[in-house]
């Protein structure tokens, strides 16, 4: 099956290309795709069962994948016995802790300006009162089910609205727990892969039944859960073309529009209409790209929870954060909720430090556009109109802080100011740019995590 590997690869998807990206012709969508490109920052969050064994979320279950996928399972040699484990997890999950108004709360307050809920990973566990399965949080073995919160995903959607974030909901078009999928008796044992356990063109009335549930699965968040701005689609392997793998993706996605006409696909990896933003993983285009984009990045080292996980910096999320922008992306961080239903603290210090940054600065992110140079010798550009914004990167409170830093910026300039500080600063140009002098109260002390510089074109 390594021919449908290329997608992922350790668990981390490829991005398309720009040539890949197809402009949609929607008057209304090229408006949503502008006004996705002003929101900037997003929170990502991957929960499930799967978070009470603080391992990676589906990917142990797939053998073909367990060359890094299982190198935390260490109770157990036996992977079909870990599987059945796994899948059993429903059994056990009761996030008593959770409050979804907390979360949201944390979010505005951290600066972030839409949700992306997993809804359902590869796994196939559900995280709302699907029809479709019994394999969900509302489900008579899930002792959650009782819970005034039971209906997670619309518990969290209602709270995350009532803030001013918009939602996108994660949804994975593998489902390797239902039958029409995952089919007993077709299974390759412990040569499983991530596709189905059967060839569809062979058995085109098994595949027709996930088709159908896949699209009974989708339209039920459509139309059920209040307004959707973004269907976020992953496993990028099944698609049309690749070993007969074709859920009618468009199909169900105009029908969606038919209730939420600003809706956006973003089918991960395919390419096409349906892909309207591309989503690297864990990774920054090199250079800035000129189609619609989003990076989703952890803010750990796992998208799911991890006991004892270790958390980047403030800063360091900072300057990821302000790359992703001057290259004209989008940032979606992953933050893994605990198996109670709670944030981790060290996840919810970074969160408020983020949004304190953000309210100081946050001008020269949210709403601006691609500027040469874009990201380069340690700056950082955006733009807005007139006004061009030069975030000059610290790598450590240790860095130097000079009364002089240069900027290559080579057009003309009317005025510059540093934000936080009244007053226009000095400034010199020559051949390689600007050379600015900062305030006297600048020079010292900790370096910041970036001296954000306010710059008036003419």
């Amino acid at each position: 099956m390594s021919d449908f590997t290329e997608e992922v690869q350790n668990g981390v998807h490829n991005f398309s290309s720009e040539s890949d990206w197809v402009k949609p012709e929607d008057p209304l969508i090229l408006e949503r795709l502008e006004w996705f490109k002003d929101q900037k920052l997003g929170l990502m969050m991957h929960w499930g069962p799967y978070s009470q064994l603080g391992t990676v979320e589906s990917w142990a279950l797939s053998d073909e994948d367990g060359d890094w996928s299982r190198d935390d399972i260490n109770w157990t040699s036996d992977m079909e016995e870990f599987k059945r484990q796994y899948f059993g997890l429903n059994k056990t999950f009761n996030p008593v802790r959770f409050q979804p108004d907390v979360w949201a709360e944390l979010a505005a307050e951290g600066g972030f300006k839409y949700l992306i809920f997993t809804t359902k990973h590869h796994d196939g566990f559900s995280m709302w009162d699907t029809h479709a399965t019994d394999y969900r949080i509302t489900g008579s073995d899930t002792p959650f089910h009782t819970h005034p919160y039971a209906d997670i995903c619309k518990h969290v959607f209602d709270a995350f609205r009532s803030k001013g974030l918009a939602i996108a909901a994660y949804f994975s078009k593998a489902d390797w727990n239902t039958p029409y999928y995952w089919a007993p008796g077709m299974a390759r044992g412990r040569n499983m892969w991530r596709g189905p356990s059967y060839d569809p063109k062979d058995y085109p009335w098994l595949w027709e039944k996930f088709v159908q549930f896949t699209h009974e699965q989708i339209m039920e968040l459509m139309t059920r859960y209040g307004r959707i701005d973004v269907l976020w689609l992953d496993a990028g392997w099944v698609k049309a073309g690749r070993g007969g793998q074709d859920i009618r993706l468009g199909e169900v996605v105009e029908r969606a529009r038919e209730t939420q006409p600003w809706l956006l696909s973003a089918d991960r990896t395919v390419g096409g209409p349906y892909e309207n933003y591309v989503t690297p993983e864990q990774t920054i285009p090199d250079g800035p790209l000129n189609v619609p984009w989003e990076s989703c990045i952890t803010m750990g080292t796992s998208f799911s929870f991890r006991y004892e996980d270790q958390y980047k910096s403030t800063r360091k999320l900072v300057h990821i954060l302000l790359e992703v922008v001057a290259k004209g992306g989008n940032l979606a961080l992953n933050v893994g909720p605990q198996p109670d239903g709670r944030l981790p603290e060290g996840a919810v210090r970074r969160m408020k430090e983020l949004g304190a940054w953000m309210k100081k600065y946050g001008e020269a992110v949210y709403g601006t556009r691609i500027c040469a140079p874009y990201y380069t010798s340690g700056c950082a550009f955006t733009r807005k109109e007139d006004t061009v914004y030069c975030s000059y990167l610290y790598p450590s409170p240790d860095s130097p802080v000079t009364e002089h830093i240069h900027i290559p910026y080579m057009e003309t300039v009317a005025s510059i100011e540093l934000i936080g500080v009244d007053g226009n600063l000095e400034y010199v140009r020559s051949e390689e740019g600007i050379t600015v002098r900062l305030p006297r109260s600048e020079w010292t002390g900790e370096a910041p995590i970036a001296h954000v510089l306010r710059i008036m074109t003419l």
